[in-house]
């Protein structure tokens, strides 16, 4: 049922606040969720469900707590036993809460402690619903692993001890885990580092969702809004990416007729008010804001290209990154020639981490073919096909470099 779906995380989250402990509430948010697929469809749908199912979890961790003879475990019973009014769960036919609770269980699963992939896999699975099976398949991730990163998850998270309120340091700094988490999901979807397919839909609608729900709950911060502007206007052109048997189509060949107007409509509402709210702009808005402006373009040559390089430039001194240059040079490329976009990249080459990365030597023989060095591109497209263990991009890229090769007509 979609229903829980949706109430799952706000349950969960509303347990973990109350009683302290991960992992037994996400056991008992299980059992509440496997008694509700049990019982709804044929008593009906609560008229509270959120309610009935935080109801019905407490009760199994109730339960649980109180089948443990350790003392111990009697006296955190006890305890939980004592909570006051305003933490135990309502009946199920209470009106519910006005509090949400699924933003700081977003916080919680980016927790500081837990490295990128165990934010990624324990968002995923607290936040989004999926299992552990459906992890693997999504991250193309030996499901072994991904359960022991979530189990290690939970363990630092138990060590670490779970706090509430967030201070306001600590919220600052976790909404910018939360966001880059989001953002990494979004990225492995749209643009598989590894496996046969380009695209992985159900990662991309997950962060599109999950940054929704974000959005909803802080609706006035502009890099949330930012964020999700910008998955949207990027997965507008989703249709338009790969032929039928799959097989990347570079952007300035996509049939924009494929582009959902309906989608870059809504991310360039989102990114407009973002930008004309007078707040900080952030490295998100400035993204949003360059594919809104690719958007625009009906056809590549009418893309403005100006425009661009310079919310490059801006975003280049918002957000040093090595990623940000080489799109910049791209832009400068198409305004100023390619040897402008060459000599941004020449720094580069002395960073290991980019003369091992398949989009430098992509980026750069892309230049190198603009400016008539055709055999020094065929090497660089070759080059960059050596190090993507993405099936589509190393296709394109041979294809690239096997074009290069064939003679000139006359």
């Amino acid at each position: 049922m979609e229903v829980l779906r949706e109430m799952a995380p706000q349950v969960l989250a509303t347990m973990v606040r109350r009683f302290r402990q991960f992992e037994a509430c996400e056991d008992a948010v299980q059992e509440a969720l496997l008694a509700a697929s049990l019982q709804w469809p044929d008593q009906g749908i609560p008229a509270n469900p959120r309610a009935w199912l935080t109801t019905v979890a407490s009760r199994r961790l109730a339960d649980q707590w109180h089948s443990d003879q350790a003392r111990r475990r009697r006296e955190a019973t006890a305890a939980v036993l004592d909570t006051p009014a305003e933490f135990t769960a309502p009946g199920p036919d209470e009106a519910p809460s006005d509090r949400d609770d699924t933003l700081v269980l977003l916080f919680l699963c980016c927790h500081p402690d837990l490295s990128p992939p165990s934010q990624v896999a324990l968002t995923l699975r607290a936040f989004g619903g999926l299992t552990t099976a459906e992890i693997a398949r999504a991250l193309l991730t030996p499901e072994s692993t991904v359960a022991q990163r979530i189990s290690r998850a939970k363990q630092r998270i138990r060590s670490a001890g779970i706090q509430y309120p967030l201070s306001g340091e600590m919220y600052t700094s976790r909404l910018r885990m939360v966001l880059h988490v989001l953002y990494l999901i979004f990225n492995e979807g749209y643009a598989s580092t590894s496996g046969p397919d380009l695209l992985r839909g159900e990662l991309t609608r997950e962060a599109i969702r999950l940054t929704r729900t974000v959005h909803r709950l802080l609706p006035d911060d502009g890099e949330v809004a930012g964020l999700l502007a910008l998955m949207l206007l990027t997965d507008a052109r989703s249709g338009a990416r790969t032929t039928p048997d799959g097989a990347l189509i570079p952007l300035d060949e996509q049939d924009r007729t494929r582009w959902s107007q309906q989608v870059i409509q809504q991310g360039t509402a989102l990114v407009t008010r973002a930008l004309a709210s007078g707040g900080p702009v952030g490295q998100y808005q400035l993204q949003a804001a360059i594919a809104a402006v690719h958007a625009e373009a009906v056809r590549p040559q009418d893309t403005d290209w100006r425009q661009i390089s310079a919310l490059y430039q801006l975003l280049e001194q918002t957000s040093p990154n090595p990623m940000i240059t080489l799109s910049r040079a791209v832009a400068e490329a198409m305004v100023c020639g390619p040897e402008e976009g060459l000599a941004l990249l020449a720094p580069l080459d002395q960073d290991k981490r980019m003369r091992d990365h398949h989009r430098f030597h992509a980026v750069r023989g892309h230049l190198l073919e603009m400016a008539g060095d055709l055999s020094a591109a065929r090497d660089c497209y070759e080059a960059a096909a050596q190090r993507t263990n993405s099936v589509p991009e190393q296709r394109y890229l041979a294809l690239r470099s096997n074009r290069l090769n064939q003679p000139t007509p006359r």
